[in-house]
């Protein structure tokens, strides 16, 4: 054969070769107790899994319905519950890796408690300019007051001490640390916050906006210092059964750090990305939300933005003034032209809105504005009010007639149940942290933790949402126990509507055919779960794109 034959039959054998249909493998989830929810919010149990050579799954199996012959893989369950992997509506990535590297006086019951953790800390860190934590919440101390500077002296050996509230909306500085960002007592509150103060002076507490007078003083963190922070969120996210987040206010910094860990394939938990503002959607994306990368790990889709504070700090904003501080009505911390300004910007490039409206003004404002902008910006907006506590009953219907999801915490009604019938008083609660009502109205609800400030836990919020008791059992039957759901409503709201909320319900949610095969092996079956049982229920294993994931985190 010369040699033009040899090359011409060469060449046809790999066109046959390039042209002949190729093996198409399958993995095999056999012998599960699986639990899903379907799009109608039913129960859908099923006993295996097949799962494709691209990680997403191909069908749900029945009990005695046909098995692939030749899996590529087969996994026996003997049994264990599955469920889809949980997603949190609405957490914050980097600030919960950094409450594990930094203080956390989240577990403090006592000032002086809490004081004597911040003395060990700084004992054990004496290298660091600055005591920097989180997690201190006045109202579980009872101490009846804001703690003070006073309260931090003889700690941290002169060095400032900045201590960030539970819920963010407030900091708890040492004198140092005042002196540090030349707080004194001609010192003005910026418009959206308030400095507190005791006998003229600044008592060592901003609320709100007030505390980014401390930021210019504060220790800048360095890249490492954001990449060491996801790699501790990640591993306690995912040690609690969470494969997906929404990420409530990314910055630029906070971008490049899940961008550096996706190039050298160390992005773990799936992030939907909600900027901080539109500066940083700018800064982040550009003109447009940014398109799915890393194999649907990754992508900034929305704006976040903030228009009051917390219950806590007596900055939600509400209509008539708190019953327990009858000369405040909470903090405003945008106007309405602001509000609507810059929702606007946002939608007017494509990025979805999700607002932080806690007080019932805040979220009657907000859904003002939404009714205003959807006159302009049609099509499905999927327009979002993040966290939804305290709504007065006439507006509740709002919610369901604009199409406005309602991102809700189950674990903040069960942490805030005294706290709150305090701010308000009784008869100001027909719409307190509402789910029943809300789903009654046809509103989308999606679940998360608002982590770090309660814990990145669904199975507590599982929990909270199906009893509405606390970490104690409290209160008895449960707190406006008529706003209970049931484990197909609570686990919906953590699935399919955590990511019909961010426009992922085609990638992942409740195992369906097409979805990423994220799901959860788990020590108990959580429909037959006492709720103590409920809330501690424990991850064996936890897959992602059809494959097993490393767990590490073992801390509460």
């Amino acid at each position: 054969m010369s040699l033009a034959a040899r090359t011409g039959a060469l060449l046809a054998a790999l066109l046959l070769g390039l042209g002949a249909p190729q093996a198409h493998a399958q993995g095999l989830i056999d012998n599960v107790n699986g639990i899903t929810v379907d799009e109608s919010g039913d129960l859908i149990h099923f006993t295996g899994l097949v799962i494709g050579d691209d990680g997403r799954v191909e069908k749900r199996l029945a009990r005695g319905e046909e098995r692939p012959d030749r899996p590529s893989f087969r996994y026996d369950g003997k049994g264990r519950t599955l469920v889809p992997g949980m997603i949190d509506a609405h957490g914050h990535v980097i600030d919960l890796g950094f409450s594990r590297l930094n203080l956390d006086l989240s577990d403090t019951n006592s000032l002086d408690e809490a004081r004597q953790k911040i003395a060990a800390f700084a004992a054990a860190n004496p290298g660091r300019p600055w005591i920097i934590g989180f997690g201190w919440n006045q109202e579980k101390w009872g101490l009846g007051r804001f703690p003070t500077a006073a309260d931090l002296d003889g700690l941290g050996d002169g060095r400032p001490i900045w201590l960030e509230r539970v819920d963010g909306h407030a900091g708890w500085a040492n004198a140092a640390a005042l002196a540090a960002a030349k707080i004194g007592p001609t010192t003005k509150a910026p418009a959206g916050g308030r400095i507190e103060m005791v006998g003229g002076r600044p008592s060592g507490v901003l609320v709100d906006k007030a505390m980014a007078l401390m930021t210019p003083a504060l220790p800048r963190p360095q890249p490492k210092d954001y990449d060491a922070a996801l790699a501790a969120a990640q591993e306690a996210l995912l040690a609690r059964g969470v494969t997906a987040i929404a990420d409530m206010g990314t910055s630029i910094e906070h971008w490049q750090a899940y961008r550096r860990a996706g190039d050298r394939g160390a992005l773990r938990v799936r992030i939907l990305g909600y900027a901080a503002g539109m500066e940083q959607a700018t800064l982040i994306a550009g003109p447009a939300p940014t398109p799915w990368l890393y194999n649907d790990r990754l992508r900034l889709g929305g704006v976040k933005l903030v228009l009051d504070g917390a219950l806590g700090s007596h900055g939600a904003w509400l209509k008539a003034p708190y019953a327990d501080a009858p000369k405040d009505s909470g903090l405003a911390l945008l106007s309405s032209a602001q509000l609507r300004n810059q929702m606007s910007r946002a939608a007017m490039d494509g990025f979805q809105l999700a607002v932080h409206a806690i007080g019932d003004q805040a979220n009657a404002e907000t859904l003002d504005a939404i009714e205003e902008l959807s006159e302009t910006y049609k099509g499905d907006r999927r327009w979002r009010i993040e966290h939804a506590q305290i709504v007065d009953p006439v507006d509740l219907p709002r919610f369901a007639r604009s199409g406005t999801i309602a991102s809700m915490q189950p674990q903040h009604a069960t942490s805030d149940w005294a706290m709150a019938t305090r701010r308000l008083g009784p008869e100001r609660l027909g719409g307190a942290y509402a789910w029943r009502t809300m789903l009654e109205n046809k509103v989308p609800l999606a679940f998360g933790s608002d982590a770090p400030v309660e814990p990145a836990n669904p199975f507590i919020g599982l929990k909270s949402a199906t009893t509405r008791l606390d970490a104690s059992n409290e209160p008895s039957g449960g707190w406006l126990p008529a706003q209970r759901l049931t484990l197909a409503e609570a686990l919906r709201a953590y699935g399919l509507g955590a990511a019909y909320a961010s426009f992922a319900e085609e990638r992942f949610g409740n195992l369906a055919p097409g979805q990423r095969a994220d799901f959860l092996i788990l020590d108990r079956d959580i429909e037959l779960a006492s709720p103590t049982d409920l809330a501690a229920t424990q991850i064996i294993e936890l897959w992602m794109d059809g494959k097993r994931v490393s767990l590490k985190d073992n801390r509460p």
